[in-house]
């Protein structure tokens, strides 16, 4: 990284630049790929991949545990059950039938943040999520009152123009194998399950977690409606990539796009990688293609999937189901010398 980088970093971060800034990070992070450091070229460029940037504004400059996101307003793709699950929740709070507080619960990448941020822009709401670094406190007893303030802060919105997001609330209710102290994470639970039940119904407040089935049962009841992100089958997945490598590809004029190469290279995992993690392998695989390569991504975005074949042994292409030209792509070995080698083997 050279001087000016870090005079830019610096710059833009003063100046409030978000699009200069993540265009820097990007800059830097292709220079420690050229010289080979691809692993924090591929961390910079995970710090970047995500378009949720805290963004302070004047009227949530009082709040001391509520950070206001500037979230994402492109449309969000998901299975057609848990989108007709979405469109229900959305309809139950533009009808104000009672119902307000949701539950998300999935593994990792399977959009149930993301859910929260469709919700908030359909409805056009400003998403404020919960800081757990300011409300979670090592002394004894004060991550309860700072729950309890928490709530104080809450029901004084302005409830019609905001979504409440308690992202991973996890480290809230769920943190006892680490404590020293098993009743202290108690008292914060009875706590949050008080304040939850007290809550003003015209509040809209979504959590989210990945280790549903270790919640306490006393607290899913508290939510009005809980709601699965475990429901994709391989076509929604793939479906899913297909669009996302469509958007990356937007941006890369210099690569060409090859949709059936990319299903196939999916439709032979054995597990496919949920939206979360496909759109970061796909997103660093067209970032750091070979400017030379129109296809040079299906590489890189085989090789993330497929760890345990890094040398791209011909015959194991072969047996996977790819043509002479597919496996002249994905391991840049010239079609000529692909088919004598197997002819070989």
């Amino acid at each position: 990284m050279k001087k000016q980088n870090l005079i830019n970093l610096v710059k833009y971060h003063v100046e409030k630049k978000d699009d200069a800034f993540i265009n820097e990070v990007a800059t830097i992070a292709r220079a420690f790929d050229a010289k080979g450091d691809n692993a924090v070229a591929q961390y910079l460029m995970e710090l970047i991949s995500t378009a949720n940037f805290y963004v302070p504004q004047a009227s949530y400059k009082n709040l001391n545990y509520l950070r206001k996101v500037n979230y994402s307003t492109n449309p969000l793709i998901l299975p057609d059950v848990i989108e007709q699950d979405i469109i229900g929740i959305t309809k139950a709070i533009s009808n104000k039938v009672g119902l307000s507080k949701f539950l998300f619960y999935g593994k990792p990448g399977t959009g149930k943040t993301e859910s929260a941020y469709q919700i908030a822009r359909i409805l056009e709401r400003d998403i404020l999520s919960v800081d757990f670094e300011q409300l979670i406190d090592s002394r004894l007893g004060e991550t309860a009152k700072n729950v309890a303030k928490l709530f104080d802060e809450i029901n004084h919105l302005q409830y019609g123009k905001v979504i409440i997001v308690f992202d991973e609330i996890d480290s809230l209710v769920l943190d006892r194998i680490n404590s020293n102290d098993l009743r202290e994470m108690g008292r914060v639970t009875s706590v949050f399950i008080r304040e939850l039940e007290e809550l003003n119904e015209n509040i809209v407040l979504i959590a989210t977690t990945n280790l549903f089935e270790k919640f306490d049962k006393a607290v899913v009841r508290r939510f009005d409606a809980t709601i699965s992100f475990n429901r994709y089958s391989k076509e929604d997945l793939i479906e899913i990539a297909d669009s996302m490598l469509t958007t990356s590809l937007k941006k890369a004029s210099n690569l060409r796009k090859d949709i059936r190469l990319f299903n196939k290279i999916l439709k032979n995992l054995k597990e496919i990688p949920y939206p979360g993690d496909l759109k970061q392998i796909i997103k660093t695989a067209v970032a750091f293609s070979d400017e030379t390569n129109e296809y040079d991504y299906l590489r890189k975005i085989y090789l993330a999937l497929n760890p345990t074949n890094e040398e791209m042994q011909l015959q194991k292409l072969s047996e996977e189901g790819y043509t002479v030209r597919e496996i002249e792509i994905l391991s840049r070995v010239p079609k000529s010398s692909v088919s004598r080698k197997l002819r070989e083997e």
